[in-house]
């Protein structure tokens, strides 16, 4: 009983240990996990470069321009439909004028604070967000650093990717490399696949969205369209987020009723066409974790690395769940994380 306790105690700690780490460790491994993940979605490539004859450093540099040719088309489309929300600036201006008044008079009618009171709250604001503008820069540059660590990382691990292989293998008794080399090569293919997978359905997503938007009359429907897509990234959420947002921009603009359920509508539309049709034929063979812990993993992720653990937390989970369902001591934990298997019950008779 004793044993059971104190093992249960070590297996706490080193669980503690494990998010500590990588907590305290984010400023590093957040980078290095990000290239990560964008070096298997580049292996084939420079796999079919290199059987091409040309050398290693060649392919991996051609990886990253490709990378950067992506992140710049993405940028370019984006801001170019920001700068289109530039021209509707005034009347957003004129529409959140509007509502401060209308808030105001609501707060001094029913709850009795003044006007004058009311403006001295929002100067104090202010003056704690214009010291926040020193604070923003410097995020900023923190960000072009980390991506220039993160191209740096993907170069490096495209280069020297059979160096690292070898190493791991060197990690494991020779009976088991047989085994390490399938994990292996089934966590950089998931890893790979996912990634696909999910442009494809945000390309997917911008085209649908765009076509429901655009008959719907939204002002600026690609950019919504565009926002829409990309925060497919977070499950559950991001697709409803990018729609509420979409609903609120109606709202200033002053729509009518009928186009805001149209919105609403066109959002029903593509989420019944994404989970029953894209997403089992085009994300759903590649990460099989039951909602139940996507939903852990992206609050964990959120709660460790913020922003770039949430958009990590399903394909890291992923390769986590490959790793158990491969080592005997955690196929439990495993089989805990994957989908239900109707025939599996069914047999076990566990239900």
């Amino acid at each position: 009983m004793k044993s059971k306790s104190s093992s249960i105690v070590i297996k706490l700690f080193i669980l503690f240990f494990i998010f500590a780490a990588l907590y305290f460790g984010k400023s590093i491994l957040v980078p290095f996990t990000i290239a990560a993940v964008l070096a298997t979605v580049f292996l084939p490539f420079c796999r079919s470069m290199e059987r091409k004859r040309m050398p290693k450093a060649f392919a991996a540099f051609t990886s990253i321009l490709i990378l950067l040719l992506l992140l710049f088309v993405i940028g370019w489309v984006v801001s170019w439909q920001v700068s289109a929300l530039t021209s509707d600036m005034a009347l957003i201006k004129q529409k959140a004028i509007s509502i401060v008044d209308q808030v105001q008079n609501f707060m001094l009618t029913h709850i009795g604070v003044s006007v004058d009171t009311q403006w001295h709250l929002i100067k104090e604001q202010q003056s704690a967000l214009g010291g926040l503008l020193p604070s923003i820069a410097g995020s900023f540059l923190y960000l072009f650093i980390d991506i220039l660590f993160t191209l740096a990382y993907v170069f490096f691990l495209l280069y020297y990717r059979s160096h690292i292989k070898k190493f791991i293998l060197q990690l494991v008794l020779p009976e088991q490399r047989a085994e390490t080399q399938v994990v292996l090569n089934s966590v950089t293919w998931v890893s790979s696949q996912y990634l696909l997978g999910l442009g494809k359905m945000i390309v997917c997503l911008w085209v649908m969205y765009g076509i429901g938007f655009g008959l719907m009359g939204v002002e600026n429907a690609l950019f919504f369209a565009i926002l829409c897509g990309l925060l497919e990234i977070v499950p559950f959420v991001g697709n409803l987020t990018g729609t509420v947002i979409t609903l609120l921009s109606c709202t200033v603009h002053g729509a009518e009723f009928p186009m805001l359920i149209g919105v609403s509508a066109t959002y029903g539309v593509v989420q019944f066409v994404q989970g029953w049709l894209l997403e089992p034929l085009i994300v759903g063979p590649q990460v099989k974790i039951n909602p139940l812990f996507t939903i852990i993993a992206l609050v964990l992720g959120e709660l460790v690395w913020g922003i770039p653990g949430v958009v990590l937390a399903i394909p890291i989970t992923a390769m986590v769940k490959i790793v158990c369902d491969h080592v005997d001591g955690l196929k439990p934990y495993g089989f805990l994380m994957g989908d239900v298997d109707s025939k599996k019950v069914e047999l076990l008779k566990t239900e």
